[in-house]
């Protein structure tokens, strides 16, 4: 029996001996692999990009510094200027938008050479449209324009954020035939700092500094011209020579001088040796319109202009291009079918040209051959 309860104790103490499991807290951790986009600019146009006008010669709607608003073809000239409102985002931040710059190459989109550097604007730029403003009518410097049309794919943005967006005004100046002539890719990107471009979708089309000229086929001759009576030319060609792609289109003039016989002869013509402008005048076609439908239009003209029963108008004088006046609205060749300031049927396009036909009055007496003095033809890119 006692050999049984040593047993027993002993198998006790064995068993008190034994480590038991406690309860305890058990943790682990893990690293997350984050990897941020990297966010490529958006570009954005605002509101409507403008053209201005230079000073080297307004025009006879713009002047210096004014929006061009007759430049209906994509050419400019030197000095002229190109401008966009843009609106630049970066949701990895705005400043880390190192630059933004207008552009200009031989292809569309990013790449091209920097032309321009924009300049960044504070906030929310005043601009007049409707959508712009609150409900009673403030502008409160949030809201962003709805002709920014700023949105990521089907996101329409609503509001300026300015941790993530700014405005940039961006304004090319046509530079001279030196570095800047023929047809050109031109828009404004957007680059970060990883080197990352983003491109206004709006690229533009444009001929620089195109050549213009004129070119004249025929002669205006009168051999053995009775005095008292009428005599008529050749009909002369007068065409719009500029660059034939680049879209020019010209506003056309003519003026005159009075004539003189250069030899010793005696000359009269009626009652001196000079031959006035006034003995000549001119019938022109282009298209659909003629001079036989000239609507007489005169302003301060040194003469008034008038077409006869047979549709020929007279000669203003002038030996230069002088504007505003003699030109406008005095010395067009073909008064005809107004658009705006300018009368559409006297304007040629590259390759375009007109028809015209002189007719010469010859008074009595006249005596002498007069062959000196001039009939001039202009053209104004407009």
């Amino acid at each position: 029996m006692r050999s049984i309860l040593t047993i027993l104790v002993m198998a006790a103490l064995v068993i008190s001996v034994v480590p038991g499991v406690f309860a305890a807290d058990v943790g682990g951790g893990i690293t997350p692999d984050i990897e941020t986009e990297d966010f490529e600019p958006l570009v954005w146009l605002c509101d409507q990009r403008v053209v201005y006008d230079d000073a080297t010669e307004p025009g006879r709607y713009s002047q210096d510094g004014e929006e061009m608003l007759e430049r209906i073809n994509n050419y400019a000239f030197e000095g002229e200027q190109i401008h966009w409102l843009t609106l630049v985002m970066d949701k990895n931040g705005i400043e880390k938008v190192s630059d933004v710059y207008g552009t200009l190459g031989s292809s569309q989109g990013a790449g091209n050479d920097i032309e321009v550097n924009c300049d960044r604007l504070a906030g929310v730029p005043y601009i007049r449209e409707v959508k712009y403003f609150t409900d009673d009518g403030r502008h409160d410097g949030k809201k962003l324009p709805s002709s920014c049309n700023a949105r990521i794919q089907e996101e329409i943005l609503r509001e300026f954020d300015s941790e993530t967006m700014a405005f940039y005004e961006c304004t090319l100046t046509v530079e001279t035939t030196e570095s800047m002539y023929g047809e050109y890719w031109i828009t404004v990107e957007a680059e970060d700092l990883d080197g990352m471009q983003g491109t206004m979708d709006e690229n533009e089309y444009w001929f620089f500094n195109p050549v213009i000229a004129l070119s004249i086929t025929g002669d205006m001759t009168f051999e053995n011209v009775r005095p008292g009576t009428s005599s008529y030319s050749d009909t002369l060609l007068i065409e719009n020579d500029a660059d034939v792609s680049s879209g020019v289109m010209m506003d056309m003039f003519i003026t005159g001088t009075d004539f003189y016989d250069s030899s010793s002869s005696g000359a009269k013509c009626p009652t001196s040796n000079q031959l006035e402008l006034e003995a000549f005048r001119y019938f022109a076609t282009n298209g659909a319109y003629s001079t036989y439908q000239d609507a007489e239009d005169d302003s301060a003209g040194s003469v008034t202009r008038d077409k006869d029963s047979e549709g020929y108008v007279n000669i203003e004088y002038g030996d230069a291009f002088n504007n505003p006046f003699p030109f406008y609205d005095d010395a067009e060749i073909l008064q005809a079918q107004p658009v705006g300031p300018y009368w559409t049927a006297n304007l040629l396009t590259p390759g375009a040209d007109m028809a015209v036909t002189f007719r010469l009055d010859l008074p009595e007496p006249c005596n002498g051959d007069f062959d000196t003095g001039s009939i001039y033809f202009w053209g104004e890119a407009i």
